[in-house]
């Protein structure tokens, strides 16, 4: 194991930690050095809370005051029977402990599965970090950093471990989250010179802060929890986690379910006391057993853990479709965005910017293909350009803006790609286009470099030009104006002439037309150099240069883009486009993939800062595009469109789109071109980077919300039906020929039956809803306010009919089996009250497929959810066994039914579905 440095490595030199750590600063540690040290030091982790063990997990399943009643009316039962003589087996104290067992282990087998789910998700979120291993960069897990590896740091890198600076160039960190200090501060790698705080130590970076500019290496002095992080991590490990808006409603909705149920139950048990014959402690633990069965079955105590399920399960759905959302909270924000503020680079276009047009003063040239793959050609009137000055000219343009480029051009496995700046990369396509790259590779060798800035507009690079006598030549690409105001000369054909205003006007009104046309432009010169000249390699080199000619560059728009956009808006979704770009090049896009209409504008950076807030909100409400947006333009626009009441979802990739992120309601960073630390600050990402990803993400955000709202109306009708049929049994005992049927305590339903019904019928067709395809077409209508309930009064109304129902039928096949009450029968309690049982269960069986949808048949889409028809298959044949097996039958009070009590039974069931279809038919046709 390598030793540790000593306490504060800023007081020391770089050179001497590396030493006393083994690592090397040109080729950082090797692979193996690196697997070796993480195994013996761990992994580049906080630690978090301990693991809570699978036993106590499983108690914990019963931490409820339902099923504290539930393990007191077991002891109850106990106590009868041992004052019976205990002469049989404790029937109902084996059987409701048994149940209580059985839903502690599927609510604990549901709480692993989500708990697996989200910790999938974690991994799929990992920072990673650049680092140089065997003499190659490589981009690895943060959690993978160990002492003495060599961090490349650059501007938006989440910094992954305290390391020591070995060189930093104009090197900003954010270190808020550690010292507070809001400033980025400046780092330098100079050893200091005394003991400082922690703010001021410049020459070491945190694990947690943030690059927000410039770039260097260091060398990782602290992982885990040695770092400074790590000294605060107590705090964090006392943390809990808030329950999401969803969750919070759900709780209330049990609580208050909860209640009114014990109310009901009480009701229940008063009027069993009141009007049947109680004449010993038996009789009075059955009504007891009743009570807080009834309790314990209504009340949807597997509510949150199948809700975790859903949407850990929903969201790895949705990962699979490259768009990974990091909180389970957010799909249900997701579902409610009414307004979508894209960037346009890369998210609605290709991010492959391409040449399309090249000017000079021979004429104009366009160049076919898109993209990276150099397939295609350049063309003079709709055939190849071949020799001629406009051929000449056309090569100096694009080879020079290859020279004055860091870019470069790969093929890889027949797909190329590019490393560098993309519209760099565009001139060494269009330069393979032409037929010119070979040659210029051989002509020209790099001196030095004056580096491009947002300042200056412009790069330029000095070659050696090995055809012509190992000259030097200054070649700058830039801005078209910018390159002007530094041309005295104009490149036609062969010569140079010079730049008088006429050449000016030309050149100006080439470039005009270019822009015209929404296309970005850029401009390449160039000046031979005298010898003497290499040695001052800096921007006063820059003069007296020979304009050759402009390019027009675009950033195709994706094909799928266009598709995504129609659908958004069919949804009721606003889609805006926010971009750095020029205005005209951003309403082309806008227009042609129908964000903004024909004629509209655009408002710019500039046209922004000019508005008051009260200004800004008008503004907002009508414009679909922002061009020339700096990174805080787009948080006054976030704060604009919340402030009228929309839920914002945000694109962003760089550093300073954070707080845009942040502050919107669902900020998206972009998982391919984005930083880590817009990664950190966003609650979604882009694996793609592609806009048609947010709108299907939103489309299976709107599905997994929709299905919550099934297994909410399925699980809430269900239970309604249970109360209300035991309610209206005892009350209605007499008309239905109850009160008469047996001694003592006569009741609709047992204790033990009302908890098999429980166990049977809720948590596997919940579950098996919460994973149902699209029922409803979710695109089809407007965003869910965020102030809207989860259920609704129309939801309310439907559960109370659909309970009403099954209690109805449920009654009414009891007493279609006794005799005395409303119809005739010939049967006694056991067999009334099993076909009671038997129809109330096939009754939630069919519910399952009534609430896949408020509004759309059952029969629609009826068999495209196998999981569905799995737990419903699975509910029959347990229902089966309890009514036929004998010893299921003395644990539950069944007696066996015959084919046509079975027929009945179903049929009567059946008046559930059908019901609702009528009420979906009557609704349908009121709309």
């Amino acid at each position: 194991m390598s030793p540790a440095p000593r306490t504060d490595p800023s007081l020391r030199d770089a050179g001497e930690i590396a030493r006393e750590l083994g690592a090397d600063l040109e080729r950082g540690l090797s692979s193996q050095e690196a697997a070796r040290r993480l195994e013996t030091e761990g992994p580049n982790e906080l630690r978090a809370a301990p693991p809570v063990p699978k036993w106590k997990k499983l108690l914990a399943q019963l931490r409820d005051p339902l099923v504290y009643l539930l393990l007191v009316a077991v002891v109850v039962s106990l106590a009868v029977w041992a004052l019976r003589g205990a002469d049989e087996p404790p029937v109902d104290a084996i059987v409701i402990a048994v149940i209580v067992v059985a839903n502690a282990v599927l609510g604990y087998v549901q709480g692993a599965r989500a708990e697996q789910a989200v910790a999938a998700l974690k991994r799929m979120t990992a920072a990673t970090s650049a680092v140089v291993r065997d003499g190659e960069l490589r981009r690895v897990p943060s959690a993978e950093l160990v002492r003495g590896d060599l961090l490349v740091l650059g501007e938006g890198d989440a910094v992954g471990a305290d390391a020591r600076l070995v060189q930093a160039a104009a090197l900003r960190v954010q270190e808020a989250s550690l010292t507070g200090e809001s400033e980025a501060v400046l780092k330098d790698p100079a050893t200091l010179r005394e003991h400082v705080a922690l703010g001021d130590r410049t020459a070491m970076v945190w694990k947690g802060t943030a690059v927000t500019q410039g770039t260097g290496r260091a060398i990782v002095t602290a992982t885990g929890m040695s770092t400074q992080m790590g000294a605060i991590a107590t705090m964090l490990e006392r943390a809990k986690a808030e329950e999401t808006p969803l969750q919070r409603e759900i709780a209330h909705v049990g609580r208050m379910l909860g209640l009114a149920v014990i109310v009901i139950a009480a009701i229940v048990v008063g009027t069993v006391f009141a009007t049947s014959d109680v004449e010993s402690l038996a009789d009075a633990v059955q009504v007891l057993l009743l009570g807080v069965s009834l309790a314990v079955a209504a009340v949807p105590e597997g509510l949150p853990a199948i809700l975790s399920v859903v949407l850990a399960l929903g969201v790895q759905r949705m990962a699979k479709h490259r768009a990974i959302v990091k909180e389970l909270s957010s799909v249900e924000t997701l579902g409610s965005a009414s307004v979508i503020c894209s960037d346009k680079t890369g998210t609605l276009t290709r991010a492959e910017m391409t040449i399309e047009r090249v000017t000079t003063a021979s004429g104009s040239a366009r160049v076919t293909g898109i993209g990276y793959t150099p397939k295609g050609r350049v063309e003079d009137e709709n055939s190849e350009l071949v020799g001629g000055p406009l051929h000449a000219e056309d090569i100096v343009v694009l080879s020079g803006g290859a020279l004055a480029s860091d870019a470069e051009l790969h093929e890889r496995d027949g797909e190329w790609t590019i490393e560098g700046d993309p519209t760099e990369a565009a001139f060494l396509v269009a330069e393979h286009k032409l037929g010119a790259h070979e040659r210029r590779k051989k002509r020209f060798a790099r001196v030095a470099v004056v580096p491009f800035t947002s300042e200056r507009k412009r790069m330029s690079t000095i070659e050696r030009d090995h055809e012509h006598g190992d000259e030097l030549v200054l070649i700058t690409k830039g801005a078209p104006d910018v390159l002007l105001e530094r041309c005295t000369r104009v490149r036609v054909g062969m010569d140079a002439v010079a730049l008088d205003e006429a050449w000016r006007t030309r050149i100006v009104a080439d470039v005009d037309a270019l822009t015209d046309d929404a296309l970005r432009t850029l401009s390449v010169a160039y000046r031979p150099l005298a010898t003497d000249e290499s040695a001052r390699a800096d921007e006063s080199l820059e003069h007296d240069l020979i304009f050759v000619g402009t390019v027009g560059i675009i950033d195709p728009p994706r094909a799928e883009a266009g598709v995504a956009v129609h659908e958004a808006r069919r949804a009721g979704i606003r889609v805006l486009m926010i971009t750095g770009d020029h205005p005209r090049t951003a309403l082309r896009i806008a227009t042609d993939l129908g964000i903004a209409e024909p004629g509209a504008r655009a408002l710019t950076g500039n046209q922004l800062e000019s508005l008051d807030e009260a200004a800004l909100r008008g503004a907002v409400h009508a414009t679909s595009v922002y061009a020339r947006v700096a990174p805080e333009h787009k948080l006054r626009i976030v704060d604009a469109l919340q402030a009228e009441g929309n839920v914002v979802a945000m694109t962003g990739d760089g550093v300073n789109d954070a707080p845009a992120l942040k502050s919107a309601d669902i900020g998206i960073a972009m998982g391919v071109t984005g930083t880590e630390v817009t990664k950190e600050a966003a609650k979604m990402i882009l694996a793609d980077d592609n806009f048609a990803t947010i709108v299907r993400a939103v489309r299976e955000g709107r599905g997994i919300f929709d299905n919550i709202r099934k297994f909410l109306r399925y699980l809430l009708s269900s239970n309604m039906g249970e109360v209300l049929t035991v309610f209206f049994g005892v009350v209605l005992a007499d008309v239905i020929g109850l009160r008469g049927a047996g001694d003592g305590v006569v009741v609709p339903l047992l204790a033990t039956q009302i908890l098999w019904i429980n166990l049977v019928t809720d948590s596997g067709p919940a579950l098996a809803m919460g994973v149902d395809p699209e029922t409803d077409d979710v695109m089809a209508r407007p965003p869910r306010p965020l102030h809207e309930r989860v259920i609704d009064r129309r939801m309310w109304a439907g559960v109370l009919l659909v309970g009403a129902v099954m209690a109805f039928a449920t009654l009414l096949a009891i007493d279609l089996h006794l005799p005395g009450g409303l119809f005739d029968g010939a049967h006694a309690l056991e067999r009334a009250r099993t076909a009671g049982f038997t129809t109330l269960v096939l009754a939630q069986l069919f519910n399952c497929f009534n609430a896949r949808s408020e509004d759309t048949s059952a029969f629609r889409h009826l068999f495209v959810n196998p999981w569905l028809w799995g737990a419903v298959v699975l509910g029959v044949v347990l229902q089966i066994a309890v009514v036929e097996l004998p010893f299921l039958q003395h644990a539950f009070g069944t007696e066996p039914l015959t084919l046509v009590q079975w027929l009945l039974c179903a049929g009567l069931a059946s008046l559930v579905l059908w019901v609702s279809e009528l009420r979906k038919l009557l609704a349908r046709r009121s709309r």
